[in-house]
C-alpha cells in the first residue's frame, strides 16, 4: 500500500468546513444535518464530486414527498458521461478500467480508453438498429467486461437497461423481460459454473419465442453471425465512434430496471433513474465504503471488487465504482469451487491475483469460509486488501471475528498495518432503492456483529408498533425522508398500485394524524444503538414471537451456524390467530454428521446459551438444503406459508429459487403437518 488513505469521510468533512463553514461535533451531528437540510447536503453531494451538466438545475428537490419526489428539474446527466469523464486521467496514470477473471483463473484487462470504444460501437450498432431513448435492451449474460459494456453503450443512448444472470432458467427470465417489452435482447450460447459448461441454446431460443417485442438479438457466441456477434461488434473502430458522446438526459430519465426477489407473484420491475443512481452511489461507495478513486493519489491504484452474480443488485453496486473513477475487479463463477471439489479460497486467490484492495461478498460467503477453515496465508498475496464488505444478511460476530483475528496474523507477515485491525463495510440496503441504508463510516468504532450507522442522507428509523422513532428498541425499519434513488416507479403498474403497497401500505399518508406524508417501510428489523450504530436482525416479515418476546431470525442463526456440524439452517414461527406458537428448526448438516439425541442437545443449548430457552425450537429436521431465492435470502416467509395452509402456486415460484429441486421436501412436510393439525382439531 502506497497511497495515504486518509479517510473518505473525512476528506469530504473537511471539505464541509472549507466550503460551507460547516462542522459537526460527531458523525451523528452531521447525519442529522445531511437528513433535516436535504437540499444543502444532496447539493453537496453535487458540488463535491463535481458532477457536470450542461443545462442548470433550478432546485434540489422540488418535491418533497414519497413517492413522487422530484430532484434537480432541468439538470442532463448521463450515467455514461460520468464513467467516461475519467478516461483521460485513469489512462494517464496507467490504470486499467476492468479487471477480470473466472474459474480458469485467467486475467484480463481493459483499459478505460477501450471501455468508451466498445460501448461506443455497441452504441451506434444499437442506435443503427433503431434503438432510441426510452427502448428497453435486455440481456442474459454473467459477469464479465462485456456485460457492463453493454450497459453503458445502452446507457447512452438514453435506452433502459436490464439484466438476468444465465444461471435462470428460461421460465425466470421470461417472467421479468416479457413485462417490458425489449426492443434487443444480449444473450450468451453458454455459461460455466461450478466447473462445469451449461447450453444456453435452448433458453435463448425460448426467450424469442415468448418475447414478440425482440427486434434485434446479439449473441455472445463464437458460433453466432459476424453481423449479430458482440465481439465482432466491440470490435469496431472509425471516426464516428471515437467521436460518440453520450446523449444528455433529465435527471430522472431511466437508466435501468431491476427486480423484486419474486417470492410470490411476478416479480416487480423496478425502475431508477440515471441521475439519481448517480448522486446516491457516489456517497455511498466513496463516503460510506471507503472506495476512493484509482488516480488521486489519496487513493492511487484502488481496485474494487465485490462478488456478485448480474442478477443481483450488487452487480449495479460493483459498475458503480466507474462512476469515481475506480477500478472495479469482477469475477464470473462459483465462488466456492464444484459441488465435487469445494473451495472457499477461490475468490481470495483472485483478490491476491487483482491486487484487490477492497472486496466485499454476501455474507453467507464469509461464513462458509470460516466452516471451511481456510488458510488466508495460503491463497497468494493479499498485502493490498485494506477492507472487506458484507451484505445479503446480517453478518455474525464470531465470523467477522475470525477473519479479524487472521488478518492481524497476515499483517504481522506482509507488514499491512490496516489488517491488524480490518475494517468491515458492513450494509444493509435492497435492490428496491439500488442502495444501503445502513453501513459503515472507517473513522467510528467497529464491533463484530454491529453495523456502524446510519448513512448519510438516509432518514431512517426504527419505529414501534404506534409507528414511534426509538432507540435501543427492535422496530421496524423505515425511511421518513425521500432519496434520490428510490423507484421513479414500477414498470407497467397503473396508478402506482403495486408500489405503494410495497412501501407505504402500512404507512400511509397521515397514518399518525400529525399531517405527515406516507413513510417508506423496509421490512427489515432495526435497531439504533444509543451510539447510533445499528443491528439488522432479519426480515420483519419472517419475525418470531415467543412467548411475548419478539426478534428476527438472525441471531437464531448465529447460534445455530457457530456450531461447526450445522452447514446451515432455516426456522418459522407458526404463531397464527391467537394458537401457540409452533416453531419447527430445519438444519443442514455437514456429512458424515448424525443427527442424534447428543447432536439434537448441542443445537439447543447452542440456542440456550445464545438467546434463552424461550426461543428452542419445538422440533428439529434435518434437509438436504434451505430453500434460497436467486439473490441469496432463506425462503422463510414462503415456507412459512406453506405450513399455514396457504396453496403453493401463491406462496412461491419455483423458478425465483435458486435451489427448486429442495421445495418438495417442504411440499411434503407441510402435507403432513397441515393433516395432523387437522386430525388434532
Amino acid at each position: 500500500m502506497t497511497a495515504p488513505y486518509a479517510p473518505q469521510m473525512a476528506l469530504y468533512r473537511d471539505w464541509l468546513k472549507e466550503t460551507r463553514g460547516l462542522a459537526f461535533a460527531d458523525f451523528e451531528a452531521m447525519r442529522r444535518w445531511s437528513v433535516t437540510d436535504i437540499d444543502a447536503f444532496w447539493q453537496s453531494v453535487w458540488d463535491y464530486f463535481d458532477l457536470r451538466s450542461p443545462t442548470p438545475h433550478s432546485a434540489v428537490l422540488a418535491e418533497r414527498k414519497m413517492p413522487g419526489a422530484v430532484w434537480f428539474p432541468g439538470a442532463s446527466v448521463n450515467y455514461a458521461h460520468q464513467v467516461f469523464r475519467h478516461v483521460a486521467p485513469a489512462h494517464a496514470a496507467g490504470l486499467p478500467a476492468l479487471i477480470a477473471s473466472g474459474e480458469d483463473g485467467r486475467l484480463s484487462e481493459t483499459s478505460w480508453p477501450e471501455l468508451r470504444r466498445q460501448s461506443a460501437a455497441l452504441a451506434l450498432h444499437l442506435k443503427a438498429k433503431g434503438v432510441r431513448a426510452g427502448d428497453r435492451v435486455a440481456a442474459y449474460l454473467p459477469n464479465i467486461p462485456e456485460t457492463i459494456i453493454a450497459f453503458l453503450a445502452t446507457a447512452s443512448l438514453g435506452a433502459i437497461w436490464s439484466v438476468c444472470a444465465p444461471d435462470m432458467a428460461a421460465p425466470a427470465v421470461i417472467d421479468r423481460f416479457k413485462q417490458i417489452e425489449p426492443k434487443v435482447l444480449i444473450a450468451c450460447d453458454a455459461v460455466t459454473y461450478a466447473g462445469r459448461r451449461h447450453d444456453r441454446q435452448g433458453v435463448i431460443e425460448e426467450l424469442r419465442r415468448a418475447l414478440p417485442t425482440v427486434e434485434h438479438v446479439i449473441l455472445h457466441s463464437d458460433a453466432a453471425p459476424s453481423e449479430t456477434r458482440l465481439s465482432s461488434i466491440l470490435a469496431g473502430q472509425g471516426t464516428e465512434i471515437d467521436a460518440f458522446e453520450p446523449e444528455w438526459l433529465p435527471f430522472d430519465h431511466p437508466l435501468w430496471i431491476v427486480y423484486s426477489s419474486g417470492t410470490t407473484g411476478l416479480p416487480k420491475p423496478i425502475l431508477h433513474s440515471h441521475g439519481g443512481i448517480i448522486v446516491v452511489a457516489l456517497p455511498l461507495s466513496t463516503l460510506h465504503n471507503d472506495i476512493g478513486c484509482s488516480y488521486h493519489p489519496n487513493s492511487f491504484g484502488e481496485r474494487f471488487h465485490w462478488y456478485s452474480s448480474t442478477g443481483w443488485i450488487m452487480w449495479n453496486c460493483q459498475a458503480n465504482g466507474l462512476l469515481n473513477g475506480t477500478t472495479c475487479c469482477i469475477f464470473d463463477g462459483s465462488p466456492g469451487g464444484t459441488k465435487d471439489k469445494p473451495d472457499w479460497t477461490t475468490l481470495w486467490r483472485f483478490v491476491a491475483d487483482a491486487k484487490a484492495t477492497f472486496f466485499g461478498a454476501g455474507a453467507a460467503f464469509f461464513a462458509n469460509c470460516t466452516k471451511a477453515e481456510i488458510d488466508l496465508a495460503a491463497v497468494g498475496d493479499l498485502s493490498r486488501l485494506r477492507a472487506l464488505g458484507s451484505t445479503g444478511s446480517p453478518l455474525s460476530a464470531d465470523t467477522q471475528a475470525w477473519f479479524n483475528e487472521r488478518f492481524a496474523a497476515l499483517s504481522k507477515r506482509n507488514g499491512n498495518a490496516a489488517q491488524a485491525d480490518m475494517w468491515w463495510a458492513n450494509i444493509s440496503g435492497g435492490t428496491d432503492f439500488a442502495g444501503a441504508f445502513i453501513g459503515g463510516n472507517c473513522e467510528l468504532p467497529q464491533t463484530p456483529g454491529i453495523m456502524q450507522c446510519r448513512l448519510l442522507g438516509c432518514a431512517v428509523e426504527a419505529f414501534d408498533e404506534q409507528g414511534r422513532a426509538v432507540i435501543d428498541e427492535v422496530g421496524e425499519l423505515v425511511c421518513t425522508e425521500p432519496l434520490p434513488s428510490m423507484p421513479l416507479r414500477f414498470w407497467n403498474d397503473p396508478g402506482n398500485a403495486r408500489y405503494l403497497s410495497s412501501y407505504f401500505e402500512t404507512y400511509p399518508d397521515n397514518f399518525d394524524g400529525s399531517g405527515r406524508g406516507p413513510v417508506w417501510r423496509h421490512g427489515d428489523w432495526l435497531k439504533v444503538n444509543p451510539d447510533g450504530s445499528c443491528v439488522i436482525y432479519g426480515r420483519s416479515d419472517a419475525t418470531i414471537n415467543r412467548h411475548g418476546l419478539r426478534m428476527g431470525t438472525s441471531e437464531l442463526y448465529s447460534a445455530i451456524e457457530a456450531l461447526p456440524e450445522v452447514l446451515d439452517s432455516m426456522v418459522v414461527d407458526l404463531e397464527y390467530l391467537g394458537r401457540d406458537s409452533y416453531m419447527p428448526l430445519f438444519v443442514v448438516l455437514r456429512e458424515g454428521v448424525t443427527f442424534d439425541a447428543a447432536m439434537k442437545t448441542k443445537i439447543n443449548k447452542a440456542v440456550e446459551a445464545g438467546l434463552s430457552r424461550r426461543f428452542l425450537p419445538n422440533d428439529i429436521f434435518v434437509v438436504a438444503e434451505i430453500p434460497r431465492t436467486l439473490s441469496g435470502k432463506k425462503q422463510e416467509l414462503p415456507v412459512k406459508k406453506l405450513l399455514l395452509g396457504h396453496p403453493v402456486e401463491k406462496v412461491i415460484n419455483r423458478d425465483a429459487m435458486a435451489n427448486p429441486g429442495c421445495l418438495d421436501w417442504y411440499l411434503d412436510f407441510a402435507r403432513t403437518y397441515l393433516s395432523k393439525q387437522a386430525g388434532a382439531a
